[in-house]
């Protein structure tokens, strides 16, 4: 899956946030944004079935 780059503009405390977060699951800021909006995808029910996830580690899979 070819990924898309897109400047993202966030809040420096939010940014702050996310970047602990991430160190304390072992996660770039960049991933750990991609696994949260890829988890509020799902939950909201607009992920397609069928579609290839992206894991936090960057590599991709077919959804089961």
């Amino acid at each position: 899956m070819a990924r898309k780059n897109f400047p993202l503009r966030v809040n420096p405390e939010l940014y702050a946030a996310l970047e602990r977060w991430a160190s304390d699951e072992l996660r770039s800021v960049n991933a750990q944004i991609e696994y949260l909006l890829t988890q509020s995808v799902k939950q909201a029910g607009r992920w397609k079935a069928g579609a290839e996830e992206v894991r936090p580690d960057g590599d991709s899979s077919a959804e089961e």
